[in-house]
Order: structure tokens, then sequence, then C-alpha cells
């Protein structure tokens, strides 16, 4: 049972680099705030949920396990609602989204 038990956290913290690391990129590569923000909040959080996970398995049946328990349902409320928050505060301000209230070069080219 160790050997599977080392195998599935073994998968949980490459899955968990592989998607921060993509979250990484995803901030440098997204043309705006509310794209980057998406990147950030939804794969930054599956990443450090799946990190976490494997690092439970890897603790056992401790109180280590408990406390990263405690750490993920933290990241799992905070994030979402951090992210919301920030959209909401930059729609309010004025912020648009790249492409909103932009007419779409098939818009102008129907035009007579």
């Amino acid at each position: 049972m160790t050997a599977f038990t080392d195998l599935l956290s073994a998968a949980c913290l490459a899955g968990g680099a592989f998607f921060c690391l993509a979250g990484g990129i995803g901030l440098l590569r997204m043309p705006d705030f509310y794209t980057r923000m998406h990147a950030a909040s939804v794969i930054e959080t599956l990443g450090a949920g799946l990190i976490l996970l494997g690092l439970m398995l890897q603790a056992g049946l401790t109180l280590v396990a408990v406390k990263l328990l405690m750490v993920a349902l933290l990241v799992m409320f905070t994030s979402p609602t951090a992210s919301h928050a920030l959209a909401r505060a930059a729609l309010l301000r004025g912020l648009l989204p790249q492409l909103a209230g932009r007419p779409s070069e098939e818009d102008a080219s129907s035009k007579p």
C-alpha cells in the first residue's frame, strides 16, 4: 500500500506543479487584466489543491494532514472570493475587458 500511496502522491504533486506552472505562464501570456486574473485564480487554486493533496497523502493520518486540510480549505474559499472581489472592483472602477464594447471586424465589414 505504501508504494501505491507514494505513486499517487507523486502524481498529485506533479499535477499540481504543472498547473501552477501553467498558471504562471498564463499570467505572462494573457492580454488583459481579466484573463490574467482568471488564469491565476482557477489554475493556481487547482494546482495548490493538488500539491496539498499530495502532501496530505505523504503525511498519512497525522496532525500534519489535518493542518494541510485546513490550509487547503482556506485556499479553496479565499482564492475565488478574492478573485471575484478584484474583478468586481476593477469593473466598477471602469476597467473594461479588452474586447468589451468594441465592434468586431465582421460587424465593421458587414456595414454598407
